[in-house]
């Protein structure tokens, strides 16, 4: 059986040190980013969610991307541009404005929230949606917006998830609704417990014995795939890396690690997947097993191959998207106060 590598090869040593001047910068910006987050809550939700969707849905789910896509902009520049953290991505150049379905290895808690710096290059940052653990809706501030971003809860037990995909995906086949759904099939991040325990589980089972990625759960994404086919223009499998070490939430947030992250794209056309459900389970095997070689590449080269497809972003759109960002509750409080 393969041996699963340690998750972080500098456990318990961080790439910057964890300085005051970090902690308050960090804080400040966590400050911001809930208050914004709970003024669009308290001010647009009710009127986007509630009054507008019951004349147009359409309508409603245009008004949250314009408004998603603001203050989700915030975190790629946090990030990027404030930590000092150097995104470098590779593979291929993918096009902006499609609607696709992506698919990503779960390294570690905060993954997802480098698809951002992606989906803002792109221009889809608003309209990005996850399928995700059930019990993360139940977080204050953040559960709510989960609500109203309809993002997909679920609880991996498939007689309860499947008539709830079914149900919210059908919602999503209008082609002319921009989408970028995220799903990250193994269904929780990597950890060398996990890996151990997937890694007893395919070789009972005659499966790909893996040991930088889970073995992947097939149903929800070919689920997604069949409600959605029709409406989409490709699947991204997206490949993530990093330099030092895996980050938490807090490490992210002061800056503390990842000192590099690699983001390694692969554009699939639509008309290129499969179609029946056997051969969905046999490509996502395949592609999953493609992933772990590449970490493995990654392990001994530090890089993912034709790196530099995306350019860096611009400080000065960052201080626009700021500016929006804490005006627009402002302008909608003294709207208020007026009448």
């Amino acid at each position: 059986m393969e041996v699963c590598p340690p998750l972080n090869s500098n456990v318990g040593l961080k790439h910057r040190p964890l300085t005051p001047f970090r902690v308050f910068r960090g804080l400040i910006c966590l400050v911001i980013l809930l208050l914004t987050a709970f003024m669009f809550l308290v001010y647009f939700a009710p009127i986007v969610v509630f009054l507008l969707r019951f004349f147009s849905i359409h309508s409603s789910r245009k008004a949250i991307y314009f408004l998603l896509g603001f203050w989700l902009s915030l975190w790629p520049y946090l990030f990027e541009k404030i930590n000092k953290t150097k995104v470098v991505f590779s593979g291929e150049t993918v096009p902006t404005r499609e609607r696709v379905l992506l698919i990503a290895n779960h390294r570690t808690e905060v993954d997802w929230m480098y698809l951002w710096n992606l989906a803002l290059r792109k221009g889809c940052l608003g309209c990005i949606k996850y399928v995700l653990k059930s019990t993360l809706m139940k977080l204050p501030i953040f559960g709510w917006g989960f609500h109203v971003l309809e993002f997909i809860p679920v609880q991996r037990k498939w007689e309860i998830d499947e008539p709830i995909m079914h149900q919210m995906l059908s919602s999503f086949a209008n082609p002319s609704e921009p989408l970028w759904l995220a799903v990250f099939p193994e269904g929780t991040d990597f950890n060398e417990q996990k890996c151990k325990k997937s890694q007893k589980l395919a070789a009972e089972n005659g499966l790909p014995v893996l040991k930088n990625v889970l073995l992947p759960k097939t149903k929800g994404f070919y689920t997604c795939l069949e409600i959605l086919r029709g409406s989409l223009d490709a699947v991204y499998d997206i490949t993530i890396a990093y330099k030092h070490q895996c980050p938490s939430f807090v490490d992210n947030l002061f800056g503390l690690d990842p000192s590099e992250v690699h983001i390694h794209v692969r554009r699939i056309p639509i008309t290129e997947m499969p179609a029946s459900e056997s051969e969905t389970t046999t490509w996502l095997m395949n592609t999953f097993q493609l992933k772990d070689q590449m970490l493995s590449d990654f392990s001994d080269h530090g890089h993912f191959p034709n790196e530099g497809t995306e350019g860096d972003l611009s400080p000065l759109n960052g201080l626009v998207y700021l500016v929006h960002t804490l005006l627009l509750p402002h302008i909608s409080i003294s709207n208020h106060f007026q009448f």
